[in-house]
């Protein structure tokens, strides 16, 4: 079967046979056949024309299908994961993945890294000295035995068509494809050896996805072809349109989640954490309703076995526990300067979107994926939405490394926010579920 036979049908609407998905998917693994603008060809094709949801479920099993699929059946206990589309401020694995764990759910959570404006869960980690995100299947498995919790970066073996594909996605301006995005997600989702998967899906000026049609379609399309694939899935659309949270930044975020684990973080992470986690306790058979779900959950964190499992995962995968106890021990920025608000009132709208580009600016992100990150600097919110602000009092404080870098960050940061006389309306976090 011919590349560009394959390339002509999607190009003139057509559905994709099995068959031919199957070769595009071969092509993209091991080279056979096909070379990368082919690839481009119908990966720009597939944007331009769509998939149907038979096409993705099978490009979606295809992918996953490329490499090796983890099977977890010898590790006790109900194996239930959860992924986000990308956030600022978005550390809740870090905090619903212990919370879980404290509940009896096994969680093998595979994650990626930031890029752009968004935060990646294994950069945050690596902020703790010593944490290791690359282990392999063995300590992976024993970390799920011994913790239940087990926090990871995607294996060379693990769907390595979607490595392909998302390289050359992200240089050919095919990001935006809803069957394209589903069947990278959950490619590696399915590869895990889960049975269920809470979605996390992000809308507004800080997320991938700006309105809340588009959210609803990529949620839509990731529950039903997860289900299609045997893999119990639910989405929750979630606002993001200021950062969630009030840290930005890889270890000011790892000490939010302590702090959150410990009782004492901000609302918007904490109820957000919980009632993700909460998805999970339930998706694993765990608890049949809702608030039955959420009281487990509240148990867990107050108690502080929630806390416990993190500090036994960062032990398990060669950490520093002391972390937990002694900020010091985290990476820190050696300086900090204020923004501060141009005149009295209320904080009214925060972009989500500058404040993590201004983080990727400071150094803590990545424009590139060979980029290198500077794990100690970023921005703290000290005003919120809805928040009163005297006139010089600080919205952000931002704590840089280089006088260059905060100089380039700081428009961003003093655009970012607006200040009006009333408050706005509250705003809710969970704006839908889905499946």
């Amino acid at each position: 079967m011919r590349a560009v036979d394959v390339i002509r049908a999607k190009r003139d609407g057509g559905d994709l046979t099995p068959a031919e998905i199957d070769t595009f998917v071969a092509g993209a693994t091991t080279g056979s056949g096909w070379t990368d603008y082919q690839l481009s060809a119908l990966l720009m094709a597939i944007v331009c024309r769509g998939m149907t949801a038979a096409e993705t479920a099978h490009l979606t099993r295809a992918m996953a299908d490329s490499g090796k699929r983890l099977d977890l059946s010898d590790v006790p206990g109900p194996k239930v994961d959860k992924h986000s589309t990308g956030g600022v401020g978005d550390k809740t694995s870090l905090v619903l993945g212990p919370l879980a764990a404290a509940c009896g759910v096994v969680v093998p959570m595979m994650s990626g890294r930031g890029l752009g404006h968004t935060g990646g869960t294994l950069d945050k980690l690596e902020s703790v000295p010593g944490f290791r995100v690359n282990l392999t299947e063995g300590e992976f498995r024993d970390a799920l035995r011994t913790v239940g919790l087990g926090m990871i970066g995607q294996t060379a073996d693990v769907a390595p068509a979607d490595k392909k594909l998302y390289a050359l996605r992200d240089v050919t301006g095919t990001v935006e494809s809803i069957p394209l995005l589903t069947s990278s997600i959950l490619s590696k989702k399915l590869a895990e050896g889960i049975s269920g998967l809470v979605l996390d899906v992000k809308c507004g000026r800080g997320a991938f996805m700006k309105t809340r049609a588009a959210a609803r379609m990529l949620s839509r399309s990731l529950v039903d072809v997860g289900t299609a694939n045997g893999l119990t899935t639910t989405a929750l659309i979630t606002a993001m349109d200021a950062p969630l949270g009030r840290r930005v930044g890889n270890a000011l975020e790892v000490v939010e989640a302590i702090e959150t684990l410990k009782g004492r973080g901000p609302r918007d992470l904490t109820d957000l954490s919980v009632l993700l986690a909460a998805k999970m306790v339930v998706l694993a058979g765990l608890a049949v309703e809702a608030h039955e779900a959420v009281r487990k959950v509240r148990a867990a964190l107050d108690s502080g076995a929630g806390l416990d499992v993190f500090r036994r995962c960062v032990e398990q995968q060669g950490g520093d526990p002391r972390v937990v106890d002694d900020y010091s021990r985290l990476p820190t920025a050696p300086r900090t300067t204020a923004v501060v608000a141009p005149r009295a009132g209320f904080v009214a709208e925060m972009t989500a979107g500058a404040v993590g580009v201004a983080g990727m600016v400071l150094g803590g992100g990545r424009e590139r994926a060979e980029d290198a990150v500077d794990h100690a600097v970023g921005v703290v919110c000290r005003a919120k939405p809805g928040e009163r602000v005297a006139a010089g009092e600080t919205v952000y404080e931002v704590y840089y490394r280089t006088t260059s870098r905060m100089l380039a960050a700081l428009p961003l940061l003093e655009e970012s926010f607006t200040i009006a006389d009333a408050p706005p309306a509250e705003q809710p976090l969970v704006l839908e579920e889905i499946g």
